[in-house]
């Protein structure tokens, strides 16, 4: 019985990207992890926060046929909780490493099929964080697009970051270039496996309205109470 199998592996130039899965014991299901060098970008195990981030934030959205734009595909948890909305008329799902978008059309992944097969669904290889501080926001050709919803799970936290080009999309000034993005009482919402930020918090009160945060609790077998993970969340006023 093969426990582990390195699926895919690539240099990028943000470091080694290897896909993997390993099986707990002989009987167990599948786990699929996303590395990057020696840290954990993803993890099939603990998916209850990427979950919760659609799940939490889209009822809030109002309307029909609801464009929603997710920064960060990893594993595809968050774009297939957003697809499971039928409100929901188009995602955008914005991924800067080209290698996890291949291996998500090449069905690779679980989700694969599900996530680059939906037709609502588009996947755009980019830097989140510069398109949504950018004049044309996420689509050059349509600068004038608006989004019902903006959810992001690409840093560990507000404070713990992937690369630490990202710093800066913490701030107010940032948070005011999303803000332009969101249609009139748009959606704002970020994920988080650190605890609350107060600053963070302060800088969303200076551009949000109905600014709050959600815990999610989730079993782990490292710890001996659950582990959880933050959803940020705020209404474009």
């Amino acid at each position: 019985m093969l426990l582990f199998e390195e699926i895919a592996f690539r240099e990028t130039a943000i470091g080694e990207l290897s896909l993997r899965r390993r099986r707990l014991s002989a009987e167990g299901e599948d786990i699929w992890e996303i590395k990057l060098n020696d840290g954990y970008l993803m993890s099939s195990r603990f998916v209850d926060g990427e979950i919760a981030l659609a799940d939490l934030a889209l009822p809030m959205a109002r309307g029909e046929k609801l464009d929603v734009v997710v920064g960060g595909l990893g594993l595809g948890y968050t774009a297939q909780a957003a697809l499971r909305d039928p409100r929901v008329g188009a995602l955008t799902v914005v991924e800067l490493i080209p290698e996890v978008i291949e291996w998500h059309r090449e069905h690779l992944l679980p989700l694969g099929e599900k996530v680059a097969g939906d037709p609502r669904c588009e996947l755009v290889q980019g830097d989140f964080f510069e398109l949504a501080r950018s004049p044309a926001g996420f689509f050059f050709d349509q600068p004038e697009r608006l989004h019902d919803a903006i959810l992001i799970d690409i840093d560990h936290s507000t404070t713990h970051f992937i690369d630490p080009a990202s710093v800066d999309f913490y701030s107010v000034e940032a948070l005011r270039a999303v803000s332009r993005r969101l249609a009139p009482a748009g959606i704002f919402a970020l994920w988080s496996t650190d605890a609350e930020d107060p600053v963070f918090l302060e800088a969303m009160r200076e551009c949000f309205t109905e600014v709050r945060v959600e815990r999610v609790d989730f079993d782990t077998p490292y710890r001996d109470k659950p582990a959880f993970n933050l959803i940020y969340l705020g209404r474009k006023a």
